[in-house]
């Protein structure tokens, strides 16, 4: 593999945790805003 292709590979899976890692952030802001439960159910 060249370095080339290393890179491109490397900002690939950055760019995918990047995307997840933001809906996550996301979610979790609007649950506090909205007063949810974060993964859905109920605990008690």
């Amino acid at each position: 593999m060249t370095l080339t292709q290393k890179r491109i590979l490397i900002l690939f899976i950055i760019i995918v945790i990047a995307t997840i890692l933001g809906r996550f952030a996301v979610r979790a802001v609007m649950n506090l805003l909205l007063g949810g439960t974060m993964f859905g159910g109920n605990f008690l």
